[in-house]
Formats: structure tokens, C-alpha cells, sequence
């Protein structure tokens, strides 16, 4: 594996390996890599011939409130684990690489699919996430790049802005994947001290339950809320911040679930953020259970 901290290197590397005609799959990244990346990484090994993968922490993802300087960087370990799954280059760029002025002026506009769920959040952070990628799908011109569906707005956002910009590259959507216990694979797990992990995944444990209720015949997202918020009345070390039902891809809440949606949400253990979501399903017109929609409202 070839390591690159600038765009002009990879660049140059990249235009050779286009003119004989080898294909590119790109996994980008902020790094503190884990098993959820390293899957990112092995499919796109599996179906290109080319694999790149870029570690970036990018400062325009991070409110003012968020510590920028404390997200877990281990760049060494990080390239391990990329060569190990097949990565061919690494693209490893410092902040003043990609923001040369220290910042940058030109940024994305989303609209409303950067303003519900997380982004009523995190006001500015898709428009951050958007930005950089999209400065990323110039530097390195891929065929096909790798998301994770834990990361299930984000992913929403991508496609919204290749389709909408006209990006020649394929979003390729990934599986989330899980400790045994259920917890989704984060770079923000290595918080948790073994208490606050013992507690996390109640989290998924409830939206898993919602999303059993809605295979049930639960229609409404009054309902689904209320099966999430019993769960976690469990566990008071565990503080819901929010959860909701969203249409899979525009992201635009959603009041009854018929057919497929997205159940997402982010919860506190502690003062790590924690956020997941669960694909549902049901049959338009589901019944509601009638105790659900009574302690909805």
C-alpha cells in the first residue's frame, strides 16, 4: 500500500492506473478505523481494481461545541488496517492540504434533507460532510464509493448530491455491523468506559424491538417512538435525545410507515453521542395496537 498526503501525488498515481483502464473504488474516511470500515474496504477490493481509501478529520464536520481535538486519531493502526483489507492507497491529507486558507468559502447547500433528523442536531453538519466529500470525489475520480448504512443520512445525503450535481460514481450503500450485543461499530465506541458500553446497547435492543413491533402491524411513528422510549426507561443512565421515523431518501420525517422507512435516532451515555437506525417495513394500512397509540398521545 502507497501512502499519499497530497493531491497532487495521488492525483498523478490515479491518472496513471485510468489510462490503463483499472477501475477505482474509494472509501473515504475520518479514521480510528474499525471492523465497520475495514467491510467498506473489503467490498470495494472485491468489485474494483483500484482501492483507495482517504483519512481525513474533517474540521467542518464539528459544531462549535464538539471537540474537533478530541476525536480518536491512530494513523499508524489506521494503515495497518487498511493494508490488511486490501486498500492499494492511502490519502492521508493534513487540514492545510484540503483547506489551504485554513478554511474554505464555497460550501454545499442541502435544503431540508440537511435539516431534519441529525441535522436539526447538528445545524451546518451535512452541509460540512457534503463539502468535503464532494472535494474528495475530484481529488480521487472513482467508479464507486463506499458508505455505511449505520451512517444512514449521511449515505442519503451522498446520493443527493451525486444525482443532483451530476458526480459520475456510484454510491454503493454497505450493511451496519454490530458487536454481538447489537452495539453499531463507531469510532466514538472507544469513549465508553466498560460500564457505559454495558449500557449503550440498550439502544439498539430498542430500536430492534421497534422495528419488531412495525413487522408487526405498528403503523404509526407515535407508536414506534413510544416502544423506543419504554425500552430505555430501563436504563436511566441512558439519556434518548431523539428519535423518528424518515423516509429513506429524501429523509423527511415521516407520521405513518408504509413500506420501507428508516428508524433513527441518537441517544447520551454519559457525554459520548451515540447514534443508530434500523431499516422497517410494513403493509400500508397496518393495524395500530391500540394501548400504543393511547400512551403516544
Amino acid at each position: 500500500m502507497e501512502t499519499h498526503i497530497t493531491k497532487r501525488a495521488l492525483a498523478a498515481h490515479l491518472a496513471g492506473e485510468r489510462r490503463q483502464g483499472r477501475t477505482v473504488g474509494f472509501v473515504p474516511t475520518m479514521g480510528a478505523l474499525h471492523e465497520g470500515h475495514v467491510s467498506l474496504m473489503r467490498r470495494a477490493r472485491a468489485e474494483n481494481d483500484v482501492v483507495v481509501a482517504s483519512i481525513f478529520v474533517n474540521p467542518l464536520q464539528f459544531g462549535p461545541t464538539e471537540d474537533f481535538t478530541r476525536y480518536p486519531r491512530d494513523l499508524e493502526g489506521d494503515a495497518h488496517r487498511a493494508a490488511e483489507a486490501g486498500v492499494d492507497l492511502l490519502f492521508s491529507p493534513g487540514v492545510e492540504e484540503m483547506y489551504p486558507a485554513g478554511t474554505i468559502a464555497t460550501r454545499v447547500e442541502l435544503g431540508p434533507i440537511g435539516e431534519t433528523g441529525e441535522g436539526r442536531w447538528r445545524p451546518g453538519f451535512f452541509s460540512g460532510v457534503a463539502t468535503v466529500c464532494l472535494k474528495l470525489f475530484h481529488v480521487v475520480p472513482a467508479d464507486r464509493v463506499y458508505f455505511g448504512q449505520k451512517d444512514a443520512q449521511q449515505l442519503a445525503v451522498i446520493r443527493r448530491i451525486v444525482a443532483d450535481l451530476d458526480i459520475p460514481v456510484d454510491v454503493v450503500g454497505c450493511p451496519t455491523v454490530r458487536e454481538p450485543d447489537g452495539l453499531a461499530l463507531s469510532s466514538r465506541n472507544a469513549y465508553l468506559d466498560p460500564q457505559a458500553r454495558r449500557t449503550a446497547s440498550a439502544f439498539p435492543r430498542a430500536l430492534f424491538a421497534a422495528r419488531d413491533a412495525v413487522a408487526a402491524g405498528e403503523g404509526s411513528a407515535a407508536g414506534v417512538r413510544w416502544v423506543v422510549e419504554a425500552h430505555l426507561e430501563r436504563e436511566p443512565a441512558l439519556r434518548l435525545q431523539y428519535v423518528d421515523v424518515f423516509d429513506p431518501v429524501s429523509f423527511a420525517p415521516r407520521e405513518r410507515i408504509e413500506g420501507r422507512a428508516i428508524l433513527a435516532g441518537a441517544a447520551f451515555v454519559g457525554g459520548t453521542r451515540l447514534i443508530d437506525n434500523v431499516e422497517v417495513a410494513s403493509q400500508i394500512g397496518s393495524h395500530v395496537p391500540e394501548q400504543k397509540e393511547m400512551a403516544a398521545g
